[in-house]
């Protein structure tokens, strides 16, 4: 029995992932078919069990993400290709993470990307953070924080 004219079926992301995977590794010459002996060696070049590999074949899991760049290799894809086909990331994401890991923003692209204008508040809040970048500083050099004598000119706060 045909489904009706226009039924659209939605894929899972583990049955799209399965079928990206299943497609490349035929392309890598991996014979997938009953015992053809292609999912274990799959399974071998891959690191993981035969009966994950099947699973994931068969789109029914995902495989562990430690798992991904294996995988990506032994079926001659890019990690941002399999990722991105296989639907477990965005293609925006994917180029988020492609551009690797930025480099620390000053204080002054903290406070625009918070959307603080107000001058004063700005000034308020930049000396701040520079009182406490020197803090962190002069902890990393010694005991937070300084140490001093016992008795003469130590300051408890009281409660």
């Amino acid at each position: 029995m045909q489904p009706p004219e226009g039924t659209v079926f939605e894929t899972t992301p583990a049955q799209r992932f399965g079928a990206v995977v299943h497609e490349a590794a035929q392309r890598a010459g991996y014979d997938l078919r009953p015992g053809a002996g292609g999912r274990l060696a799959l399974a071998r070049d891959t690191g993981m069990s035969a009966s994950a590999v099947g699973r994931m074949l068969r789109g029914e899991t995902l495989p562990r993400p430690s798992q991904f760049e294996r995988i990506a290799q032994v079926v001659h894809l890019g990690l941002h290709e399999l990722l991105v086909r296989g639907g477990v990331i965005s293609e925006d994401s994917a180029n988020d993470l492609s551009q690797g890991v930025r480099s620390p923003i000053t204080p002054e692209e903290a406070l625009d990307a918070w959307g603080v204008t107000h001058p004063m508040i700005r000034k308020f809040l930049l000396a701040t953070i520079a009182q406490a970048i020197g803090l962190q500083r002069e902890s990393e050099r010694g005991p937070f924080p300084p140490e001093s004598g016992h008795g003469e000119g130590t300051t408890h706060m009281q409660r």
